[in-house]
């Protein structure tokens, strides 16, 4: 990897941890869309996005939790299901042409849920309905198998589902999408296996790159950091390298 190819993939790194985890996201969908972009093999892709969404979602965690907007009782339905089958997910070895559909898609949801941002801040006069066990468990298990088979940490879904359903309003959700990405990034990389994780040898400078875009945009997450134009930017990123991905299956 040339000095400038690595120069600009890490930049676009750290832009979108910046702009992910200002909103309790660690990102893995815009790293994977990078990734995509620069024509990087999918056996690198995933177990490269799951560590770097390690990273940021720890950081994550940390900031929303310090800041009073962790709710234990919300996440752990969710997570409890969440983690076994993102690890049985991450152990899935889908054939490449088949992931490569797979991620496309989510990195499209992923861009579609940025366009309606604004969509998505709930009615002020409609109350929020903690979800009943068996909700949380069954959509914790699907967004935990998707999560492990494309890797990413499932946030991208988890919050809209959350602030749709008014099941908790967007500080709540932000509040406890860190702890869900981290732990079902871990088993999801625990179920790839170590012998098959495979990461580029320049990987300790994305490694920095998002660690210090995951900090200062989790620092800030309360204000929600990120102008609209960097929003609709990341969307139209996602939105080609989904579309980059599908077109060439």
């Amino acid at each position: 990897m040339g000095v400038l190819e690595l120069t600009v993939i890490s930049v676009a790194f750290f832009l979108a941890a910046i702009l992910y985890s200002s909103v309790g996201h660690a990102g893995a969908s815009a790293y994977l869309a990078v990734m995509a972009l620069a024509g990087i093999a999918p056996e690198i892709m995933k177990p490269s996005a799951l560590v770097l969404n390690l990273f940021v979602a720890t950081i994550g965690a940390i900031q929303f939790y310090r800041a009073g907007h962790f709710n234990w009782y919300l996440l752990w339905p969710f997570a409890i299901t969440s983690v076994p089958f993102a690890f049985i997910g991450g152990a899935v070895k889908l054939p490449g042409e088949t992931y490569k559909v797979l991620v496309g898609l989510v990195l499209v949801f992923a861009a579609i849920r940025l366009l309606w941002q604004r969509f998505m801040t709930p009615r002020t006069d409609s109350a929020i309905n903690p979800p009943r066990l068996r909700s949380s468990l069954i959509a914790g298990a699907l967004i935990g198998g998707l999560a492990g088979l494309t890797g990413t940490g499932g946030g991208i879904f988890l919050t809209p589902l959350l602030v749709l359903t008014r099941w908790a309003d967007p500080k709540g959700a932000s509040g406890i999408s860190p702890a869900f990405i981290l732990v079902n990034s871990l088993a999801g990389l625990l179920g790839t296996g170590w012998n098959d994780i495979k990461l580029p040898p320049d990987f300790l400078i994305w490694c920095v790159a998002v660690v210090a875009g995951g900090t200062v945009g989790s620092y800030f997450g309360s204000k929600r950091l990120g102008s609209q134009s960097m929003r609709m930017l990341l969307a139209v990123v996602l939105l080609v390298a989904g579309a980059k991905l599908i077109a060439r299956v």
